[in-house]
């Protein structure tokens, strides 16, 4: 019901911009700039402009033009010209023009020269109706389509951020571990950002970055004594806004292959600033050993993903690199932020 509504107010809008585009054509054609008036008997052949344009953009073009059916197209439009200079020949100049313009039959170029600009601006203004009304379905098309991209690139995260520490909690509670709690703490204070904070598309950037620091705070209890983790960062201010859940990414991937291939010595340094101008600065950089690593480091977890929420969220306006030096993988991330309205 919503849907036809919007689709018949839609149509009103289209009728009454060819009623007020009707008037203003008839009223310059009908207008006689030597007498300064109106010769009302042009509204007959504007009539006849009038009804040919109508065929044509109410007919010919949904049913031929718009379903590429090109050559139909053009035959219809000249079996409909040819119509108009044989009613505005046969009829009407004969009606009101019996013994001037009606006496020089065939005068078929001086009839198609009155007929063709009316109808021409008629079917041009209707054809760049239809084509703006197309552009805007394709926005809105394009905008759902992105929104639904997104929302599936950030569901993606979370299942492969509870599988890694569910298990995690239950070796530590099967060991009866001290630290069982805080792990319980942490992980109900991260999920409780995923569930609820981050809903939108966008959150404050201080938000975002106390849910990075919990997040860092929950692998760093892993980590245990067997290296050491680094999380900086200075006030930022509460009017910048930030896609959800990108960042966490990175600081899960440098965790994930920093244990995976180091028993001791490692090494986690997680770094984030904001410029005056709004560029917020992250980087982020874990020791691993290459042998165990050389084809994992460019497949991380979630890394195509957040990828393509980048190019999504910030076309033009982010920069991404990863860089390899001497046992450490690095990433560096700059993002041109906008303030909260």
């Amino acid at each position: 019901m919503e849907t036809s509504s919007i689709n018949r107010s839609k149509k009103k809008y289209e009728w009454g911009f060819q009623l007020l585009l009707h008037v203003l054509l008839f009223l310059f054609i009908a207008f006689d700039k030597k007498s300064n008036c109106f010769v009302w008997s042009q509204f007959w052949f504007f009539l006849n402009y009038a009804l040919g344009a109508f065929l044509i953009n109410y007919f010919f073009l949904p049913t031929l033009y718009y379903k590429k059916k090109y050559i139909s197209f053009a035959a219809s439009v000249l079996v409909v010209l040819v119509l108009m200079i044989l009613l505005e020949e046969f009829v009407v100049e004969k009606v009101f023009y019996p013994y001037t313009r009606g006496r020089r039959f065939p005068g078929i170029l001086y009839s198609l020269a009155d007929i063709l600009p009316p109808v021409a601006i008629l079917a041009g203004f209707k054809f760049a109706w239809d084509a703006t009304r197309k552009q805007q379905k394709l926005d809105q098309l394009q905008v759902a389509v992105k929104e639904s991209q997104l929302q599936f690139l950030k569901n993606q995260i979370n299942p492969h951020f509870l599988f890694n520490n569910l298990n995690n909690l239950y070796s530590y509670a099967i060991e009866n571990s001290p630290k069982t709690p805080a792990i319980i703490l942490e992980l109900s204070s991260v999920l409780r950002y995923m569930l609820h904070d981050c809903r939108e598309n966008y959150v404050s950037l201080d938000k975002e970055i106390r849910h990075l620091k919990n997040f860092t705070a929950l692998y760093k209890l892993q980590i245990e004594d067997r290296g050491r983790v680094e999380f900086k960062t200075m006030p930022v201010s509460g009017r910048y806004r930030i896609a959800p859940l990108i960042l966490s990414v990175f600081i899960e991937n440098a965790f994930k292959h920093s244990m995976a291939s180091q028993s001791r010595g490692i090494e986690i340094s997680i770094e984030m600033k904001l410029s005056d101008e709004g560029e917020f600065c992250f980087f982020c950089s874990n020791t691993y050993q290459h042998e165990a690593n050389k084809k994992q480091l460019s497949q991380g977890l979630g890394l195509e993903n957040v990828q393509k929420r980048l190019e999504l969220l910030y076309p033009g306006s982010h920069k991404l690199s990863f860089a390899r030096k001497e046992g450490h993988y690095e990433v560096n991330l700059r993002i041109k932020l906008t303030e909260d309205e």
